[in-house]
């Protein structure tokens, strides 16, 4: 889809709630509801957002729309690339008529994907030197065992990509940033290699085309899982800014967290009121939801133009 289909289809409310679907729901997470097809499953992405963890009364309209297209837009690139399969089910329209499912505004939002076995890790790669990885290196000189040089300012652009992953916390408990041994241990030292090759194939990807587009990738997480003989499979989304801090390469510059397309612009008004970062969350005010979607709308243009 191009950016002026996708933009045209957003829902003029945000979809907080999927329900009403005549297949189970098995997981419901901060923003995606999952549902059993039987040799499927159905991802999608509501306009929900979360902040500090807690997840807000207002969510984004559209927004889930934006991930899910955006998601769909890099997983072609990636798979023309060659880096690594992902979970899509090849013929997305096909699937959906033969389950079913009609809803344009459901289908813009959902995946089709294969059932597969998560990781028990999650895949962050940083080319710069912001959020914990920074409050990381300011403590201890590294990031997740790695060694950095000394002299590094907030937002530097690192000498390579670095591989530092988290274990993925139950529901209610915070990633905790693991180094090379712990992540072996976690998947296995072989598949540990190719989670950390693919990961920084995919990041590099992700910089070198945002770089094009006029954005710097600073960070970005992915998710893997594994079929019943053992092949590695990219799931859940893909360099979303969900998933992604992007910032407009025009503004950026060392020594400060550099503006960012995300929901960045939330997390300060939350801060700004003082908020205790428990539930329940306070509401958000109308221009704060129309300045995050255009965040991310913007986002996307740039990329997919």
């Amino acid at each position: 889809m191009t950016y002026d289909e996708i933009a045209a289809s957003l829902p003029a409310k945000a979809v907080t709630s999927i329900d009403g679907l005549p297949f189970p729901k098995i997981a419901s997470g901060k923003v995606r509801d999952i549902f059993d097809l039987g040799d499927a499953l159905l991802i999608t992405a509501s306009d929900r957002l979360s902040a500090f963890d807690v997840i807000l009364p207002d969510g984004i309209p559209g927004k889930g729309v934006i991930l899910t297209q955006m998601s769909n837009w890099w997983f072609a690139q990636a798979a023309k690339a060659n880096i690594v399969p992902n979970h899509l089910l090849p013929d997305q329209p096909g699937e959906f008529a033969r389950r079913g499912i009609k809803d344009r505004d459901l289908q813009l939002r959902s995946m089709i994907v294969r059932k597969l076995k998560p990781l028990t890790i999650e895949c962050v790669v940083r080319g710069y030197l912001v959020g914990s990885g920074w409050d990381s290196y300011q403590k201890t000189g590294d990031v997740c065992g790695i060694k950095l040089p000394a002299g590094l300012r907030q937002a530097d652009k690192l000498p390579e990509p670095i591989f530092t992953p988290t274990t993925k916390a139950p529901k209610g408990q915070h990633d905790e940033p693991i180094n090379d041994a712990q992540g072996e241990a976690a998947v296995g030292a072989a598949l540990y290699q190719k989670v950390k090759a693919a990961s920084i194939a995919l990041y590099t990807l992700g910089h070198d085309r945002a770089k094009q587009a006029g954005m710097i990738l600073a960070d970005t997480k992915f998710e893997f899982g594994t079929d019943e003989a053992g092949n590695l499979i990219l799931i859940d989304e893909l360099l979303t800014p969900d998933s992604s801090r992007y910032w407009p390469a025009e503004s950026y510059a060392p020594d400060q967290s550099p503006p960012s397309y995300d929901k960045q612009f939330v997390r300060d008004h939350l801060l700004a009121i003082n908020w205790d970062k428990k539930p329940p969350a306070p509401r958000l005010p109308e221009n704060v939801i129309a300045d995050t979607q255009a965040k991310y709308l913007t986002a996307l243009k740039n990329l997919v133009g």
